[in-house]
């Protein structure tokens, strides 16, 4: 993988984690905060890592697939 490609998936999770996480905290920081740091990462993970393979970087990808010009097959 080139440098630009792996530039260009750093940014396409960035998109997709970024907004996840902040939303995620919004949502169960009070509810967590009773618990130690590392059990609240772990939960974070739990729930986020599938969010982000499975749903959230194809969701993304299937976005920029349909704005991109449509290039010809070589």
């Amino acid at each position: 993988m080139n440098t630009k490609a792996k530039l260009i998936a750093s940014l396409k999770i960035w998109v997709v984690i970024y907004p996840s996480i902040t939303l995620f905290l919004y949502l169960f920081a009070g509810t967590l905060s009773v618990l130690p740091l590392y059990q609240r990462t772990l939960i974070l993970t739990l729930c986020l890592v599938p969010w982000i393979v499975f749903a959230g970087v194809p969701f993304v990808n299937l976005l920029i697939s349909r704005i991109s010009p449509k290039t010809g097959k070589r």
